[in-house]
């Protein structure tokens, strides 16, 4: 029995390696496509996109964990079944469910693992990658001045080159517009030739100009007459320094990030929830006061409502009256008064209630990425022995569908539970509660020797249709 809990649990462990690994690949390659421009022509060096690399390769864990235990398991199971292992086994005595077993003791410890690295692990490296792509997004593009295009990259200054020398420092026909000052065109350096090189700490670019000129208007008074005097010089040579500490990557400070929900664990977000829905429970409490003190019609729930109706009326009736008499232009404006002050407080409660709902979805994240690697794996067992196809074909596409039905799922749930039409609970759980009672029912099918996959019954099934 040793030998047989060992060949199915190192029947597992080699796909479920090499298709977390490639789940890993194929989701990170989707991330450096969609953030491809923030990304090119900023003149990052390798450590820092190592870095964001490997924070977005932990980011990813949540979506290649759960699909990689589900293609795993259909490959085990379906090439066990290819194989007739699974006959021989049913045919010693051994039942599925007992050669499931190892597995499902295995689907229960990484379920445990992925709790523990959604609570502990994963707020840590959305911090990491939350900051660090923040800052590359405000980063400035690297400094890059192109022939006969005026580059305005360097604050304060606008570079043309006409042309580059073949050694790449030498430059020919340059105009440099100065407005460091703020105060238009003013000032201009022309030159023929110059080069350009950097300080070997790399902090200043420092461009050395010959043969030129440089012409600045100046604005003086004379007699009260604002005149415009133009002054010309011209060099032999003249070197230009400029900071390029604005091209280098700055840190943002991370603790401007630790208030975001997917940067906290579960402690810090009951913690959260706590104190936003006190802060809710406050907010309501004193606007139901306020409109009590103020407002003496105010009696039930209904209130905005009537409000309306009272606006209504009140405007049908100032249209058929001649003469406006005060108390009606007094109650018209009361109930207007009533009704922006409701609207207002009803949409910062709305605001509110947003971010809770936002903090509970993150809370039952954790655990439901926990409970999906368990009921995928439910899923994956019994449809390998159904379907009895091992390798990278037939199960790699059916655990796409199922994957794509438990993430669409997902995401349908949580985003009803993010706009408040349903608790959060019910949204987050809503993809489990979906598919653990199909894996439930493939567990039944695989037991009895199920043929649901058997193509062959169908093709009779539609054959007797025809005939008929």
């Amino acid at each position: 029995m040793k030998k047989l809990n060992k060949l199915v649990i190192t029947s597992f462990t080699g796909p479920f390696i090499i298709t977390f690994f490639i789940a890993q690949f194929i989701l990170l390659m989707q991330f450096l496509w969609k953030y491809l421009d923030d990304l090119i022509g900023k003149g990052l060096d390798g450590v820092v996109i190592a870095e964001l690399l490997f924070y977005t390769s932990a980011n990813l864990v949540p979506l290649a964990l759960p699909l990689a235990i589900l293609v795993s398991s259909i490959m085990t199971f379906g090439d066990l079944s290819e194989h007739f292992e699974i006959t021989a086994a049913k045919a010693s005595g051994i039942s599925l469910q007992r050669l499931m077993r190892p597995l499902f003791i295995l689907a229960i410890f990484i379920s445990v693992l992925a709790f523990f690295f959604s609570n502990n692990i994963l707020p840590y490296t959305n911090l990491k990658m939350g900051s660090l792509l923040y800052d590359i997004r405000q980063q400035k593009p690297a400094l890059s001045i192109r022939e006969g295009v005026f580059y305005g990259g360097i604050e304060g200054y606008s570079i043309k080159v006409g042309r580059k020398g073949s050694d790449g420092k030498s430059i020919y026909d340059v105009m440099i517009y100065d407005h460091t000052q703020n105060i238009g065109n003013r000032k201009v350096i022309i030159a023929e030739s110059g080069s350009m090189l950097t300080s070997n700490d790399g902090r200043f670019l420092m461009i050395a100009l010959k043969n030129g000129s440089s012409y600045e208007e100046q604005n003086k008074k004379r007699e009260g007459v604002d005149t415009h005097p133009l002054m010309r010089n011209a060099f032999k040579e003249y070197i230009i320094r400029f900071d390029l500490s604005q091209f280098k990557l700055s840190r943002t400070n991370e603790e401007l990030f630790k208030g975001g929900q997917q940067m906290m664990n579960l402690s810090q977000l009951n913690k959260t929830i706590d104190s936003l829905q006190i802060e809710y429970s406050t907010r309501q409490k004193e606007a139901q006061k306020n409109l009590k003190s103020y407002f003496l019609f105010y009696r039930d729930s209904d209130f905005y409502t009537k409000i309306n109706k009272v606006i209504a009326v009140s405007d049908t009736i100032l249209t058929k009256v001649p003469i406006q008499m005060p108390y009606f232009d007094y109650g018209l404006n009361a109930s207007r008064g009533i009704k922006s002050y409701i609207s207002s407080m009803a949409d910062d409660l709305d605001s509110k209630r947003y971010f809770i709902a936002k903090y509970e979805v993150e809370w039952h994240r954790k655990l439901s990425l926990s409970a999906a690697c368990f009921i995928l794996f439910l899923i994956g067992a019994p449809l390998g022995a159904i379907i009895r196809k091992g390798g990278m074909g037939l199960p790699l596409v059916i655990s796409v569908l199922f994957f794509l039905v438990y993430h669409v799922a997902s995401i349908t749930g949580e985003k009803l539970a993010k706009e408040g039409e349903i608790v959060a609970v019910k949204g987050m759980w809503f993809s489990s509660a979906l598919l653990l009672p199909i894996g439930l029912f493939l567990i039944y099918k695989a037991t009895h020797d199920s043929v649901i996959f058997d193509i062959e019954i169908y093709k009779n099934i539609f054959r007797k249709i025809f005939r008929r």
